[in-house]
């Protein structure tokens, strides 16, 4: 069986690409003109990606939490995994609130007006800048730290 702090880092990437996928469907959708509110194609592809990115999302964090318990159980004690945390409690809040959000506009077929067509690629931008540097904070726990990984005996 799957240790649990390890699926954490197996779902991660999840929420990542479906984001930063999202942010950058609409920024290009936006800027070629298409609706990007309602049921048109692009509101359709932009409400599945913003599902998927929240639910991951969410799963993601739980999976985190229980990661972090198994690394404070070992000993960590470290700033940069209570700021990781933090961040990844808002990022995942965020992407289940946009999912609500892009279902809300899906479900009513809501067409978008002038500004609110701007800034809907302009929000997703900033949850793909969050997303961006909640990831960093977990590189440096992993890649700096070595949290819940095991060392390599040579």
């Amino acid at each position: 069986m799957i240790p649990v702090q390890h699926i954490h880092p197996m779902l991660v990437h999840f929420p990542i690409v479906f984001f930063l996928s999202l942010a950058a469907f609409d920024v290009v959708a936006a800027w070629r003109g298409a609706s990007l509110g309602g049921r048109s194609r692009a509101g359709t592809i932009s409400f599945v990606l913003a599902l998927l990115a929240g639910l991951s999302g969410l799963a993601t964090f739980v999976f985190g939490g229980l990661a972090m318990e198994v690394a404070e159980a070992h000993g960590l004690h470290s700033a940069i995994a209570e700021i990781h945390e933090g961040l990844g409690g808002l990022t995942a809040a965020a992407f289940a609130a946009w999912a609500l959000v892009r279902g809300f506009l899906w479900w009513r077929n809501v067409r978008l007006p002038g500004l609110a067509r701007t800034a809907l690629p302009l929000i997703e931008v900033a949850g793909a800048v969050l997303v961006t540097v909640t990831a960093w904070y977990g590189g440096q726990l992993v890649y700096d730290l070595g949290v819940n990984v095991g060392h390599v005996g040579l």
